[in-house]
């Protein structure tokens, strides 16, 4: 039987020596290379392929969450097991979302860590158990304080942007302002959710996707639709790599259907996270994201969670565009010049009773 290949990131040597010593004389498993910063991590997993990351995120030149996602889009089928001193719940959720199949702390017993190999490369999931009480509580203290925290659309903006990873200079650029401003804004942001970094608040917004919805009646005032009584609050997902018109569309949604809560996402990664999270009822799905495909998008929406309704859109529509479409699970395909208030209206309030 073929050993599993590992690679090993930590940029203390000593550190990677000990693990190496505690862990080669694990059967069926092989240590294939050693890293000690980002840029090394990057090219020896695109040299060495390994079936599994062993690696800690507080390495030089490392972004954790920007990282952790674009080494999941790249190998979705590889094993990473975070190594960390770090037990911050918070840190440890943002990380979990983000893609890594477990995360063990340095301070447990060697085997324990054997274990945890054994048990990620098996296709598990593995948490080190003094983190698993810790988890639950947050999660129950998350759930309590998230119902008191009320986000701008500025800061939902900024907790979205640092949740992709992207540092001060980048975000500034993409919301037009100054540097100075986005660090004023993120100052006030971190002391509204509680935490003391970027990695934290990035953490924080991967653990908790509901912060960013929007509510219907509060993305447009006054909504010229008056709510039915008995419709039932409804969750919407927009996947639109266009900022722009994402905006749009969610005012149109709050306009046509009050009683709602509306995310956003502007690509396939951020979509499928979310619809894991949330569980809408309904996605509005652009056929063009960038250089990906909506219909793509569908089919993986479709994978995890069959119930989920899904409208494609597009600009330019196309008969084969509807026809992959509708094979790939959606239920409507629409002109974007057709998607009024009043069509808006019919389809929310149709999935509502």
């Amino acid at each position: 039987m073929k050993s599993a290949q590992i690679l090993l990131a930590d940029d203390h040597a000593l550190v990677r020596a000990g693990i190496v010593n505690a862990i080669s004389n694990m059967p069926e498993i092989e240590i294939v290379g050693e890293v000690g910063d980002g840029p090394s991590l990057m090219a020896h997993l695109e040299a060495l392929r390994p079936d599994c990351l062993l690696l800690d995120v507080t390495m030089p030149n490392f972004e954790p969450i920007k990282a952790i996602q674009q080494i999941r889009l790249l190998y979705p089928k590889m094993r990473i097991l975070i190594i960390s001193a770090y037990d911050d719940d918070v840190y440890v959720q943002g990380l979990l979302s983000a893609g890594v199949n477990g995360y063990h702390l340095k301070d447990q017993p060697l085997g324990d860590l054997r274990l945890a190999i054994q048990r990620v490369l098996n296709g598990e999931r593995w948490i080190s158990s003094p983190l698993v009480d810790k988890l639950l509580n947050s999660q129950t203290r998350s759930t309590k304080s998230n119902q008191s925290i009320s986000l701008s659309e500025r800061q939902r903006d900024l907790l979205r942007l640092l949740a992709k990873g992207l540092d001060n200079r980048a975000i500034a650029t993409r919301l037009n302002l100054s540097i100075k401003t986005i660090e004023n804004h993120l100052t006030r942001l971190y002391r509204q959710l509680n935490v003391q970094s970027r990695l934290e608040a990035a953490s924080y917004a991967q653990a908790n996707p509901e912060l960013l919805g929007v509510a219907g009646n509060t993305a447009v005032s006054p909504p010229p639709i008056q709510p039915n009584p008995n419709s039932k609050q409804i969750s919407v997902l927009l996947i639109d790599d266009s900022r722009r018109y994402r905006q749009q569309l969610r005012r149109m949604v709050g306009k046509a259907y009050p009683n709602v809560m509306i995310y956003e996402a502007s690509n396939i990664q951020e979509g499928t996270q979310l619809v894991s999270k949330i569980l809408p009822k309904i996605a509005f799905i652009d056929v063009v994201l960038g250089d990906e495909d909506g219909i793509r998008c569908t089919r993986q929406i479709k994978r995890y969670h069959s119930s989920v309704r899904v409208i494609l859109m597009s600009a330019y529509p196309d008969r084969e565009f509807h026809r992959r479409g509708i094979e790939a699970g959606a239920t409507a395909f629409l002109d974007k010049k057709d998607l009024d208030v009043a069509t808006l209206n019919q389809i929310l309030e149709d999935l509502s009773t």
